[in-house]
C-alpha cells in the first residue's frame, strides 16, 4: 500500500511540518536542487540505519516533472507554429477522409496523429535533426499509426504531391501512391524503419542506440551527439518487446535514447487502464529500471490553479482519479468537470470559482502544451547518464469534437461528415469555406507564405527534412577467393559439422585487412554451443565498460575476454535483442553510411519462429546481413527433443521475400555462399539478406566436385552421379545437409543390393528453386509469342531418368512444392511431426527419412512406375530393417 501524505500523522502538528517545509525551500533557493536532492538522499540513508522503514514507490506525484518555474523560455513563433500544426492536421484528415470517399473501408487513421501533433511538431521545429554531409543526424521511429500526419507534413514541405496524398493507401494507382504505414520497402527515399508491429519499434531502438555506441567505441563512426527518438503510445507497452529491454538501455547508460510514449489512455477498443493509471505504472517500470522519467501531464492553463492549491489538495485528487474517470471527463462539459472533479471538495471548487465550464472544459492536457513538450524535450536531450522516458497526456482523436474525441470509437474513426469538418476547420482556424468543407480539399500556403517560410527555414537550421533515407555506404570490392580456397579442399578426413566450418569462415574474414573490422558476430549467450569460443581472446566481447572484474577462467586460453572495443555482440539469453542488433548492423549501410556486416547466429528452432516478426521488418528494412541457423534439422540435434528439433525454419523462410534460404551439406557450400552474398549485397548493393542453416553433426567434408558454384546458388547440382552406367533402373536422390549423407548410402544401397543406379544430388535451397519456378511460369503466361523459358530444375533434370526421391530434415512440403517443374513424380520425406529426446540414427528412423527409408522410396516409385514388382518392395521392408507399422510421426 502507498504512503498518503495527505494524512494527519500523531505527534506532529502542521506548523512543526510547515517549519520543515520551509526549511527544504531555503536549502533549494540558496543552494540548488543538487545539494537537497542530496541532503534527502543522506536523510533516507540515516533513517534506514536507525531502523525506520520508508516505504519505497518508482511513483512521482501526478503532476508535471518540470514545475512552472524551471521552464524554460520557447525560442520559435508559437502562432506561427500552431497554424502549421494546424494544417498539418487539417490535411491528414482530408488523406484519410478523401481516401475512403474513393474506395469505402481503405482504412486508415486519423485519432493517433490528433492526439500526438505537438509531439512531433515540436519536435520537427526544434529536435529533429537531419542526416548532413558533416552529421550523421538523429534516429527517429515514427508511430506507425501517425503516418498520415508524417505524410502532410511533408506534402507542405514541398517533398509529397498533392496527388501522392489523394493516393494514400492506394500505391498501384497512376502516378503512385503512399503507403499506409511506414514501410521502407515501398518508400525506400522516405521512410527508415517500420513501426506498425506494434513493441518492435521500442525494442530495436533501443539496441540501435546501443550498436551507435558501439560504433563509437570500436572507432568506426566518430562521437556525436545524435539522438535516437522512439514515439509509441500507452498501449503498444502491454507488447512485452515494448518495455523488455529496457534495463539494458539503463545500464548501458544510453542518454543518446529518448522514448516518447504518447499516453492517450485509449488503446484500440477502451482504456488502457480502466480501472488504474497507465502513466504512473509505466513512470515506475521506467525509474525502476533506471530511465529518466519525465511526466507532461498537464498545460499551462493548469498552472496558475496548481499555484493556488497551497494545501496540495488538487495533487492528491489528481492522483485518485482512475484512467476510466479521466477518459469520462474529457468527453463531458465544463459543468461536469467542475462537479465531478473539482467537486469532491469545497477546497477544489474554490480553486476553480474563476474559471467559467467553457474554460474548464478547455483545460489543455501536457501533450497538447507546445511549451510543456519543448521543456520536456529540451531537458531530455540535456540529460546525462540516462535514457529518457516523456511520458505526455494527451486525448485520442483531440480535435475532432463529437466525432470522436476521446471516445472508445476513434482509433477506427476514418470518416466525418460536413458539420464534423466545418467545426474542425473553425476550431484550427483553416482557411477552407463552407462550401469547400464537403469536398475535403488539401490546403498548402504559397511557398512565400509565414507558414512555407518557417517551416523550411526550421528544417534548414535542422540540417534538412525528415524522414529521409539515404544509402550512402561505398561498395565493399572484397576479393576473398584466397580467404575461401581452402574450403574447396575439403576436411582431409577429419569430421567436422558445417557449424565449425562457419566459425572457421567467420575468422578468415575477421582477419581480412580489408573488411575484418566492418563484421559484427552476434550471438544470444550460445557462442560455446556454436564452437565460437575461439573468437573471444581474438576479438572481444563487446562491452562499453570495459572488463572491471578477473573472469574466472583467466587461466584457460579461450577465456571470456570483454572489451570496449570488442567485436562480438554477446547478447545474453534474447534472440529478440540480438535480432535487434542484427537490424541495426544490417542497416547501417544507409543509418550511418557505413557497411557493417552482421553475422547472427541462433538455434535455428528458438530463433527463427520466435523473431520471425523481427525477420520481417527486417526484410521490409531492407536489411544486409546473414542469419546462421545452428543446430538446425529436426535430426541432427541428438537428445534434445521437442522443442529444439528445427523443422520449420526452412519452410518460414519462404514466407520473406528479398531472404534468400540455404541448407549447405558442406563446407565448400557454406564458403560459395557466404562469399557470393558478400558481393551481392556488399558491393552490389542488392536489398536481400540471407538465411544459412549449420548443423553440429560431425562428418568428413568432401572436396568440391569440379566447378559446382552455379548449382549451389541457384538451388542443385549433381554431387555424386552412378558409376553404373549399363542399369535400366535409375534414380535421382535429392538430399540437403545431413541428409545428403543419408541418400548417398541410399544410393550404395540401391546399386549393391538392388541393382538401381541412384545419382545424388545436393539441393542447397529449395526455396531458389521455387522461385526461379514461379517466375518462369509468369514470364511464359505474359509473353505467350516467344519461346518459352524452362525453370533451372527441369533443366538440369532433363537428362536424369527414373524415379525421384527428395529426403530433407524439414517438412516434406518444402522438396513438394518444386513438384511443377519436375519431369516425374516426387517422393518427398521428411520430418513433419514433433521432435523426440533420441540418438540421430533413432530420430531419422522415427521421422523415415534416413538411408533405409530413401532406398524403400526408390524402390516403391520403380514399382509404381511398373518397373520392378511388388515383391521386390516387400522383400526389402524386411531386409531393411524396417518396422511397417511403427507409429506415424506425424501424428505421434
Amino acid at each position: 500500500m502507498e504512503n498518503d501524505l495527505t494524512l494527519p500523522i500523531q505527534g506532529l502538528d502542521d506548523n512543526e511540518l510547515q517549519e520543515w517545509l520551509e526549511s527544504l525551500d531555503s536549502v533549494l533557493q540558496s543552494s540548488g536542487p543538487d545539494v537537497a536532492s542530496y541532503i534527502l538522499e543522506r536523510l533516507r540513508a540515516h533513517a534506514k540505519v536507525v531502523g525506520i522503514d520508508i516505504p519505497f514507490t518508482a511513483k512521482t506525484p501526478y503532476v508535471n516533472t518540470i514545475p512552472h518555474r524551471m521552464q524554460p523560455e520557447f525560442p520559435g513563433n508559437q502562432e506561427l507554429e500552431r497554424r502549421i500544426k494546424s494544417l498539418v492536421r487539417w490535411n491528414a484528415i482530408a488523406m484519410v477522409v478523401r481516401a475512403n470517399r474513393e474506395e469505402h473501408n481503405i482504412g486508415g487513421h486519423i485519432s493517433t496523429y490528433a492526439s500526438a501533433a505537438t509531439l512531433y511538431e515540436i519536435g520537427f521545429n526544434h529536435f529533429f535533426r537531419a542526416h548532413t554531409p558533416e552529421f550523421e543526424g538523429d534516429i527517429i521511429y515514427f508511430q506507425g499509426h501517425a503516418s498520415p500526419g508524417i505524410y502532410s507534413r511533408a506534402f507542405l514541405e514541398g517533398r509529397l504531391s498533392k496527388e501522392q496524398l489523394e493516393n494514400f493507401r492506394r500505391e498501384l494507382k497512376s502516378g503512385g501512391g503512399l503507403t499506409s504505414y511506414p514501410h521502407p520497402w515501398l518508400m525506400p527515399d522516405f521512410w527508415e524503419f517500420p513501426t506498425v508491429s506494434m513493441g518492435l519499434s521500442p525494442l530495436m531502438a533501443i539496441y540501435q542506440a546501443r550498436f551507435n555506441r558501439y560504433l563509437e567505441d570500436r572507432g568506426i563512426k566518430p562521437v556525436t551527439d545524435s539522438k535516437v527518438w522512439a514515439f509509441l503510445g500507452d498501449g503498444e507497452t502491454d507488447e512485452p518487446e515494448s518495455l523488455g529491454a529496457i534495463g539494458l538501455a539503463a545500464r548501458e547508460k544510453l542518454d543518446n535514447l529518448i522514448f516518447v510514449v504518447n499516453c492517450n489512455l485509449q488503446r484500440l477498443d477502451g482504456p488502457v487502464r480502466g480501472n488504474g493509471q497507465i502513466i504512473q505504472e509505466l513512470e515506475a517500470e521506467f525509474r525502476g529500471a533506471g530511465w529518466n522519467v519525465i511526466k507532461v501531464l498537464w498545460g499551462s492553463e493548469w498552472d496558475p490553479i496548481l499555484e493556488r492549491d497551497t494545501e496540495g489538495l488538487l495533487v492528491k485528487r489528481m492522483g485518485e482519479l482512475v484512467d476510466g474517470e479521466y477518459q469520462k471527463l474529457v468527453v463531458s462539459s465544463g459543468a461536469y468537470v467542475r462537479e465531478h472533479f473539482f467537486g469532491s471538495s469545497p477546497q477544489l471548487l474554490k480553486l476553480v470559482e474563476p474559471l467559467s465550464d467553457e474554460q474548464l472544459r478547455r483545460l489543455r492536457l501536457g501533450g497538447h502544451d507546445p511549451r510543456k513538450v519543448y521543456a520536456a524535450y529540451k531537458s531530455a536531450v540535456e540529460n546525462r547518464g540516462a535514457p529518457t522516458v516523456i511520458l505526455a497526456r494527451t486525448i485520442k482523436g483531440y480535435g475532432l469534437g463529437e466525432a470522436g474525441e476521446g471516445k472508445n470509437v476513434t482509433h477506427q474513426q476514418k470518416k466525418l461528415n460536413e458539420d464534423e469538418l466545418r467545426e474542425f476547420r473553425t476550431r484550427f482556424d483553416i482557411p477552407v469555406t463552407d462550401e469547400q468543407c464537403g469536398e475535403v480539399p488539401f490546403y498548402r500556403p504559397a511557398d512565400a507564405s509565414e507558414e512555407i517560410r518557417y517551416l523550411r527555414a526550421r528544417r534548414e537550421e535542422l540540417g534538412g527534412y525528415a524522414p529521409q533515407r539515404r544509402v550512402r555506404a561505398k561498395p565493399i570490392a572484397a576479393n576473398l577467393d584466397d580467404s575461401f580456397k581452402e574450403f574447396s579442399a575439403g576436411s582431409d578426413g577429419r569430421e567436422i559439422s558445417t557449424t565449425m566450418a562457419f566459425v572457421a569462415i567467420l575468422r578468415k574474414l575477421l582477419r581480412d585487412p580489408e573488411i575484418g573490422k566492418w563484421v559484427v558476430p552476434i550471438v544470444p549467450d550460445e557462442a560455446r554451443t556454436f564452437g565460437m569460443e575461439s573468437l573471444f581472446r581474438t576479438v572481444g566481447i563487446y562491452s562499453s565498460v570495459g572488463q572491471r572484474y578477473e573472469p574466472v577462467d583467466v587461466n584457460t586460453l579461450l577465456y571470456y575476454k570483454e572489451a570496449k572495443d570488442g567485436q562480438i555482440l554477446e547478447e545474453g539469453i534474447t534472440e529478440a535483442g540480438s535480432m535487434a542488433s542484427f537490424i541495426a548492423a544490417g542497416t547501417a549501410y544507409a543509418t550511418h553510411g557505413i557497411n557493417t556486416i552482421p553475422f547472427f547466429i541462433f538455434y535455428s528452432m528458438f530463433g527463427f519462429q520466435r523473431i520471425a516478426d523481427f525477420i520481417w521488418a527486417a526484410a521490409d528494412m531492407r536489411v544486409r546481413g546473414f542469419l546462421l541457423g545452428g543446430t538446425s534439422g529436426r535430426t541432427t540435434l541428438a537428445g534434445e527433443g521437442l522443442q529444439h528439433q528445427d523443422g520449420n525454419s526452412h519452410v518460414l523462410a519462404l514466407t520473406v521475400p528479398n531472404l534468400r534460404a540455404y541448407d549447405p551439406a558442406y563446407a565448400y557450400e557454406l564458403a560459395v555462399i557466404i562469399q557470393d552474398g558478400i558481393r551481392r549485397m556488399y558491393k552490389d548493393g542488392e536489398s536481400i539478406f540471407y538465411y544459412i542453416t549449420v548443423m553440429n553433426e560431425p562428418y568428413a567434408m568432401p572436396e568440391m566436385p569440379g566447378e559446382v558454384t552455379e548449382g549451389i546458388l541457384k538451388g542443385m547440382y549433381k554431387f555424386r552421379a552412378s558409376q553404373n552406367k549399363k542399369s535400366k533402373l535409375r534414380a535421382q536422390l535429392f538430399g540437403s545437409g545431413a541428409i545428403l549423407n543419408e541418400a548417398l548410402r541410399a544410393q550404395e544401397i540401391l546399386e549393391q543390393k538392388y541393382g538401381v543406379a541412384a545419382d545424388v544430388w545436393s539441393v542447397t535451397s529449395y526455396k531458389a528453386l521455387y522461385t526461379d519456378g514461379i517466375e518462369t511460369d509468369r514470364w511464359n503466361r505474359l509473353h505467350p509469342a516467344e519461346k518459352p523459358r524452362v525453370a533451372y530444375v527441369t533443366e538440369v533434370l532433363k537428362d536424369s531418368p527414373g524415379a525421384i526421391v527428395a529426403a530433407t530434415d524439414y517438412l516434406k512440403t518444402l522438396p513438394h512444392m518444386i513438384h511443377s517443374w519436375i519431369p516425374r513424380r516426387i517422393a518427398s520425406l521428411g520430418t513433419d511431426g514433433f521432435g523426440r529426446s533420441d540418438g540421430r540414427a533413432a530420430l531419422r528412423d522415427f521421422f523415415e527419412v534416413d538411408a533405409r527409408f530413401i532406398t524403400l522410396a526408390a524402390l516403391n516409385e520403380l514399382f509404381l512406375d511398373g518397373k520392378i514388382e511388388e515383391k521386390v518392395v516387400k522383400k526389402a521392408i524386411v531386409d531393411l530393417g524396417i518396422n511397417a507399422e511403427k507409429p506415424n510421426p506425424v501424428t505421434s
